[in-house]
């Protein structure tokens, strides 16, 4: 067409200004008066979204558009057919996504596999218009995407627990959820996910059904009034009718074993109980909620999370096959349907093989799902589980999807890197096998739909957070897309949102992807967890690098979540050893994140000037390099301090420490900068604001959520290591320590048969039926008295502890510390979202004691309150070593009773 082969600004040098704005218009509106007829010969939701989507662009453009639902049999220019192959329409859930652009003769075809494929072609066509400005002349375009399902994840949780109830425990109310009823927000957020070509929205919550159904054997277990509950079936049908249009599939996540609030009342059990087996009762009430939700909403999928709440992986196997399934079938049966909706198994907690084997034989449209790098985003290298799991789920003959989840190193500053992300979308398809993109928001989780900047009104996640969303849709869609092109692509989309030519687009993009490094690196080779329960960007403590095993480090993290390298205490005794160091070494990254940290504020900075739209935005995301070059700087220096430490751990020469000082001084001088540059911009560091959390520090009722808080805790360590060293040069080098008094017995009465007692001194048996005994004992649990059992039973049945008490009272449990099939695990938030409910998640002491035969003991302690209590621990080698007042504090600390040869402690250095 004639625009699209005049160049305008040719033609300036010939006439006068004026005259150009005639032209320019004459060019706009007098050819764009062209009518365009689209042809729809079959009424589809997803084409009909598509055709209007077409038809906006071109009426934006001057086109005058008309639909037809019937093609002359010679259609003449600017004709445009939208149609799809009916064959693939149930090939599978997304139905049918590929499509074909063609033209001829001045007529476009827009062929799709499906219906979505027909609706992704109208959505390509509509690019290529906006690219050009004009109906393109002549065009032939094939695509299909890479990953067949491509989801976001909403949570319907909240950044705290709902009082008198548990974790994950959130009815769908206006009072809990305010925006779930925003019509127009969900119009918004499924735009945004069209326009990035997602598929699938998977909606989080621990027990949906109680919101959503009603079920005439158990009326009373509803959890909202009927005016909600009629607002809640209006919704849920509003937003799977509008998901539909753009082809997303909704599909609902729960977790087992939860049941209502009311329902848990009325039959006087818990709404979630881990160490509960499987009863009638709940598998009769979860079967039917199931059986009531599919019946009600046959085209939404199911999510199932066998794990946090279920006791053992045979009993995953026993519900999913024998409760969940079965729930489906009988909605099936009531609806009078064959074709099975998908459920989609998480890998989170369970043996989703074993599940797995058990149900398809008799259940075919299965999905799985696992973690990519746990709860954070660390490489694009998964090694270990992070490789092996996936790799061994995505061969079941299922499809599987890796699962981007919670990004707790991430938040809350902004993060986009298309080269990252990039690499990762590879990774999960190269080296695990995975076919599907589960993401999650990437900050915010628990506090959707709204992030965490200190703004009025507050900001959307999903406004704030584009380009995480634009990254991960456009690789999961092509993965294999040239770097060269992708840094144009996503240099000119930075330039048109902040109004600047795409050299600066590109400066501001080389500021995402320098700060995309720093948070991933820092992770995997300082961090303690992949896990939620550390917050990496509010730091760590000295005690966290120097003696990290005292905070339950898995050794899979280790293993798994990056390149091979070295972590902290490593390295300082290869160093001294003079043994060669292997892979990433903490000092590399240390002196590697502060160089990403200068390299995106130079980059930020140089684009500034140029910046001309969206500039309050601009000005939080310079903010945010700011910040991440004041965690980077606050990393680095307190490395620099912990290696000094750990060489004095060998040397004990006082001079190391004193070369630490300036080190740790300077890290917290970073962090005081940090504070200030956070303080007036950011509500908080993460969303989880409970107990769970408990790296750097426990998040306890909201609490430690600010860097301002936590900067006078830093402030304190530092000075605890000034006087620590003073006393240490005032006794000659040696530290004389205040004594630990021992902690003091309080009587109890044990309600259980065939157990005995037995004082924690050396040589006193821990069993009834073994000769284990005690070979050494920290002091301070001298005076307790211990409960045997018998070692067949704790390993074959699991620990049941029954005690009366006349007032508060902890119970001090002995976990065993190695890596053992029979030993119990220690309570792990990770795996277990009640493991906390009684104070018990963190090592009260380390390394307390050894048994002669066995393995080092670390203590945690259970609270209780006055009366008759029951402790139900799982399978596996348990200690119970006596009952203190429940009042009496426990300060963490390592007794240093250990087997290992490098047993020497030097986090006292900070206490």
């Amino acid at each position: 067409m004639f625009f699209q082969k005049m160049n305008i600004f040719s033609i300036r040098n010939h006439i006068g200004k004026f005259n150009v704005f005639l032209l320019i218009g004459f060019l706009f509106f007098g050819c764009t008066r062209e009518k365009v007829t689209i042809y729809v010969p079959v009424n589809q939701p997803r084409i009909a979204f598509g055709v209007e989507q077409l038809a906006k662009m071109l009426e934006g453009k001057g086109y005058q558009v008309e639909t037809a639902d019937k093609a002359p049999d010679s259609a003449g220019t600017n004709c445009i057919r939208v149609f799809y192959h009916h064959a693939a329409e149930n090939k599978d859930n997304t139905g049918g996504e590929g499509f074909e652009i063609s033209s001829s003769n001045g007529s476009i075809s827009v062929e799709g596999d499906g219906p979505s494929g027909a609706l992704y072609g109208c959505l390509e066509l509509v690019d290529q218009i906006k690219k050009i400005n004009a109906l393109p002349d002549e065009i032939k375009i094939n695509d299909h995407p890479d990953m067949v399902m491509r989801g976001t994840c909403i949570g319907l949780q909240k950044t705290e627990y709902l009082p008198g109830r548990k974790v994950y425990e959130y009815p769908y109310t206006p009072e809990n959820f305010p925006w779930f009823y925003d019509k127009q927000l969900w119009i918004k957020y499924l735009d945004q996910m069209v326009e990035n070509r997602f598929n699938s929205l998977y909606l989080w919550n621990g027990h949906p059904f109680a919101s959503l159904v009603k079920l005439d054997d158990y009326p009373f277990a509803v959890e909202v009034d009927d005016e909600t509950f009629k607002k809640n079936e209006e919704m849920f049908a509003f937003i799977t009718s509008e998901a539909e249009k753009r082809g997303i599939w909704v599909i609902q996540m729960f977790y087992n074993i939860i049941v209502s609030k009311p329902f848990a009342e009325h039959y006087g059990i818990e709404t979630q109980d881990r160490s509960r087996p499987i009863t009638p009762l709940v598998s009769d009430y979860t079967r039917k909620s199931i059986a009531a939700f599919i019946k009600k909403y046959p085209h939404v999928g199911l999510m199932v999370c066998l794990g946090e709440a279920m006791n053992t992986y045979d009993d995953d196997v026993k519900w999913f096959t024998e409760t969940i399934i079965p729930g489906v079938k009988d909605g099936m049966q009531a609806l009078g349907i064959s074709k099975e909706p998908p459920i989609v198994l998480r890998g989170h907690d369970t043996d989703a093989a074993m599940v797995m084997k058990a149900a398809l034989p008799f259940y075919k449209n299965l999905y799985t799902v696992y973690k990519y790098n746990g709860e954070s985003l660390t490489t694009y290298e998964p090694r270990g589980q992070w490789a092996d799991i996936p790799k061994a789920l995505s061969e079941l003959g299922s499809l599987h999807i890796a699962n981007v989840h919670i990004l707790a190193n991430l938040e809350p500053f902004r993060y986009g890197s298309p080269d990252f992300i990039q690499k990762s979308v590879k990774a999960m398809h190269q080296i695990q096998g995975v076919n599907g993109l589960h993401l999650y928001p990437q900050a915010s989780y628990w506090d959707w739909p709204y992030t965490a900047d200190k703004t009025d009104p507050r900001l959307l996640e999903m406004d704030r957070d584009w380009m995480w969303y634009a990254s991960w849709g456009r690789y999961a869609w092509k993965m294999d897309r040239d770097r060269n092109g992708e840094i144009a692509y996503f240099s000119n989309r930075l330039g048109d949102f902040y109004g600047c030519r795409a050299e600066y687009g590109k400066d501001i993009l080389d500021a995402y992807e320098a700060s995309g490094e720093i948070a991933p690196k820092l992770l995997r080779r300082f961090g303690i967890s992949d896990g939620n329960r550390q917050t990496l960007l509010l730091g760590m403590f000295m005690s966290q690098l120097v003696n990290p095993f005292k905070w339950n480090v898995y050794q899979s993290f280790l293993d798994s979540n990056g390149p091979e390298g070295e972590i902290l205490v490593d390295w300082a005794r290869k160093e001294w050893n003079h043994e060669p160091h292997v892979g990433e070494t903490p000092p590399q990254i240390a002196a590697e994140v502060v160089e990403h940290a200068e390299k995106a504020v130079a980059a930020i900075e140089k684009a500034e000037p140029n910046v001309s739209a969206n500039k309050t935005e601009f000005k939080r995301l310079k903010n945010d390099m700011y910040c991440y070059r004041e965690i980077a700087c606050f990393f680095a220096e307190k490395e620099k301090a912990a290696e000094n430490v750990l060489r004095y751990k060998y040397s004990n020469d006082l001079t190391d420490l004193e070369k630490a000082v300036p080190f740790l001084k300077s890290s917290v001088a970073h962090y005081k900068k940090l504070c200030e540059l956070t303080q007036n911009s950011y509500l908080y560091a993460n969303s989880m604001q409970t107990s769970q959390r408990r790296i750097p520090v426990a998040g306890t009722n909201g609490t430690n959520k600010h860097w301002c808080e936590l900067l006078p805790q830093y402030e304190e360590e530092f000075e605890k290591f000034i006087n620590n060293i003073e006393k240490l040069k005032a006794n000659g080098g040696k530290w004389n320590a205040a004594e630990i008094k021992p902690y003091q017995p309080v009587n109890v009465k044990i309600e259980n048969p065939n157990t005995g007692r037995y004082a924690l001194t050396k040589g006193s048996k821990v069993n009834t039926d073994r000769d284990y005994a005690i070979a050494k004992v920290a002091p301070e649990l001298g005076n307790l008295t211990g409960v045997r059992f018998a070692e067949d039973v704790q390993r074959g049945e699991g620990t049941n502890l029954k005690f009366t008490c006349d007032r508060k009272v902890k119970v001090l449990v002995g976990y065993f510390n190695a890596n053992s099939l029979t030993v119990l695990p220690p309570p792990a938030l990770e795996t277990n979202a009640s493991a906390n409910d009684r104070g018990q998640a963190d090592i009260r002491i380390a390394n307390a004691m050894t048994v002669d035969g066995l393995y080092p003991v670390n203590v945690y302690s259970y609270l209780f309150e006055p009366g008759t209590n029951e402790l139900k621990l799982n399978k596996g080698r348990v200690l119970i070593l006596g009952f203190i007042d429940g009042n009496t504090n426990i300060e963490t600390h390592d007794a240093g009773i250990t087997n290992e040869k490098d047993g020497v402690l030097i986090d006292w250095l900070f206490y």
